[in-house]
């Protein structure tokens, strides 16, 4: 089986050294394991969230998709694309939206963190909070279930995302009676890279103490020679511990260049030395993918091109999935009722219909009513436990036929509570199959 590995790029900003290390380079080596089929996608609907800069967002996009690409990967192999250039992204946010509790999004950790911001300033939970940044998770979700993931590559911080996709995947099959999502799995980065920026501190466009991915030779090495270091002299023995200069060059260097380098720290080497080899080393790795870089970013239509040839490829796979959701969900053609209802066929002798209880992973306790053959008439909404889960079970025993409705998508009501999801014969093979039963059991 091909393992499918899905990661998403956040067009927010230049590329700069730290992103380079801990993220383009390692997904870059990854991109040609054998057995993986791997998708890289701008998640330049993420970046409107907020108060999105227009003209950033269309820079940044421009300048991430010619960083990854002069960085080796190669989109004859992988698939590279835009998340906007596939409408079907949207359109299955809209159908996993339609099966997402509310609660279930109000525990998101970045709408949590935003309404935890107003509250300490005294404003109201919701303030300034865009229903963008709320529906965030059901997107992500969309990103990675509209080709069915196996792994998706995340920080520890970013694990509760893959949490939720996996959720709404589970949802979506059970409600709908079929296995229409993969559930996907979070690869946690725990040794993702983390390089110190100018002043010592993580490198952050936050901090403003990047160093550059692309420039000049010169601006890089002018970059380089800016990095803070202490008072120490030449000749005064210098400890690798803490220091940025060495943790910048030992990503770069080879496991033998790293060792000499720390016994010349040992030695007192002059931090103009360190620094002089610093920059030879990033020149060496990064002078070619730079003029990639320049060659990219100066034919923007090739990049066009490159990207909207990665989304064309894909659209029959996605067009196919969505298919069978809408078919799922109820969207169907018309024509498809000119043929008769099909009348639910007796079941043999000795088989009646029946309800089955079970528990689901997450721990909620649930229910199946299938007729005489198995198929299923009625699939139940999920209950915190088995008393409520029986409760339920007791009444559709108990209740008349004609007090049971079904909605537009196939729900079924009780006494105006939801109740459970229609099987392929609808309301009418569910009232023959209660009536069977009542039959049975008077």
């Amino acid at each position: 089986m091909t393992l499918r590995v899905l990661t998403g790029i956040k067009p927010t900003g230049t590329p700069h050294l730290g992103n380079y290390v801990g993220a383009i380079r390692p997904a870059v080596r990854a991109s040609v394991a054998p057995g993986v089929a791997s998708f890289y996608f701008l998640a330049d609907y993420h970046a409107l969230t907020g108060a999105a800069d227009p003209a950033r967002v269309h820079r940044s996009t421009l300048e991430v998709a010619a960083s990854w690409l002069a960085c080796g990967l190669d989109p004859a192999r992988v698939h590279f694309y835009r998340q906007s250039d596939l409408p079907e992204v949207t359109e299955l946010t809209w159908l996993l939206m339609c099966v997402t509790a509310k609660g279930l999004l109000n525990r998101a950790h970045a709408y949590k963190a935003a309404v935890d911001a107003n509250l300490e300033v005294g404003a109201e939970a919701d303030a300034g909070i865009g229903a963008g940044l709320y529906a965030y998770p059901v997107l992500m979700a969309a990103d990675i279930l509209l080709f069915n993931a196996h792994k998706v590559p995340v920080g520890r911080d970013q694990v509760q995302h893959i949490e939720i996709a996996r959720d709404l995947a589970q949802r979506f099959n059970h409600l709908y009676g079929g296995e229409y999502f993969t559930l996907p799995e979070a690869a946690i980065e725990e040794t993702a890279a983390v390089l110190p920026g100018l002043d010592g501190r993580k490198m952050s466009k936050s901090y403003d103490n990047v160093i550059p991915l692309w420039g000049t030779s010169k601006a890089l090495k002018e970059a380089v020679y800016s990095i803070v270091t202490n008072s120490q002299a030449p000749g005064e023995p210098k400890d690798v511990e803490g220091s940025a200069l060495f943790l910048i060059y030992k990503a770069f260097a080879s496991a033998e260049d790293t060792a000499q380098l720390a016994a010349d720290y040992a030695a007192g080497i002059a931090w103009g030395e360190v620094k002089r080899r610093l920059h030879e080393h990033l020149e060496r790795e990064l002078a070619p993918a730079r003029d990639r870089y320049l060659s990219l970013i100066t034919h923007p239509a090739r990049l066009d091109e490159i990207l909207a040839a990665g989304a064309e490829r894909l659209r029959p796979q996605a067009r196919e999935l969505l298919a069978r959701l809408r078919d799922a969900v109820g969207l169907r053609p018309l024509a498809k009722l000119a043929a008769p209802t099909p009348v639910a066929k007796p079941a043999a002798k000795g088989k009646l219909p029946r309800f089955v209880q079970f528990r689901l992973p997450d721990g909620r306790f649930d229910f199946k009513f299938n007729d005489g053959e198995g198929a299923l008439l009625l699939a139940g909404v999920g209950y915190a436990d088995a008393r409520d889960c029986g409760r339920a079970i007791a009444a559709l025993k108990a209740a008349d036929e004609s007090a049971l409705v079904i909605d537009a998508h196939g729900g079924i009501h009780l006494d105006g509570a939801a109740i459970g999801m229609a099987g392929e014969g609808g309301l009418d093979a569910l009232r023959l199959g209660l009536a069977a039963l009542r039959a049975a059991e008077a």
